[in-house]
């Protein structure tokens, strides 16, 4: 069974951005003041709307910006923020935040197993596959394959993240849709309901 193709990463896109620069992540930190007001000076989200960028991969990060800058992926709250970076800003930025600790938020105990469950096992008679195949046992993620760590992110963020995979899928325009060619993340969420969202989610923002 090739589980692989439909197992993608949570807020990833499977390919990264071609010919990317070295980052250096002493500069990186000089450029990431613009960066702080949402995602906190050392990547650590206080509002939960807004990703938790530390411990992330250089190659996850760099392809999320490219593809924001790009209009590949339409984060309202980062208009005009990436337009103006160039791939070195980027790769820097990439090297300084993914150089900083991610912190864990204290997960609710209601969903906690369903949200294991979901997480460890997947939904068999969805054909949804477990997290871990991509996303690893403790959520740390896939940093060469650019599969994203997920430990500690923002519930609120994670749930989002998954509703606009599924709304492309849908077909949706307003959606995310940088998962790649193959549609792992918008295949998998479409098969998630708003409760098992949630409760992955939850179990997701207190995993490490």
């Amino acid at each position: 069974m090739k589980k692989i193709v439909l197992i993608g990463a949570i807020l990833l896109g499977t390919s990264s951005h071609l010919a990317m620069a070295a980052g250096d992540a002493a500069a990186g930190r000089s450029k990431s003041a613009v960066c702080a007001a949402c995602h906190g000076s050392d990547g650590n989200s206080a509002a939960p709307t807004f990703p938790k960028l530390a411990g992330q991969s250089e190659r996850y990060l760099n392809k999320q910006l490219h593809d924001i800058k790009g209009k590949v992926r339409v984060v309202p709250a980062m208009a005009g923020i990436a337009d103006n970076l160039s791939d070195q800003d980027i790769a820097d930025l990439g090297a300084y935040f993914s150089s900083q600790k991610a912190t864990v938020n204290q997960a609710k105990k209601d969903t906690i197993v369903k949200g294991e469950q979901i997480f460890r096992g997947g939904i068999r008679d969805k054909s949804v596959p477990a997290c871990t195949a991509c996303h690893s046992p403790d959520g740390s993620g896939n940093a060469l394959a650019g599969f994203p760590h997920l430990g500690g992110q923002h519930s609120d963020y994670v749930s989002t993240q998954l509703k606009a995979y599924r709304a492309a899928a849908d077909g949706d325009a307003t959606g995310r849709a940088n998962d790649g060619d193959t549609k792992p993340m918008r295949t998998i969420a479409s098969r998630l309901s708003d409760s098992e969202i949630a409760a992955l989610a939850n179990y997701i923002s207190g995993l490490h």
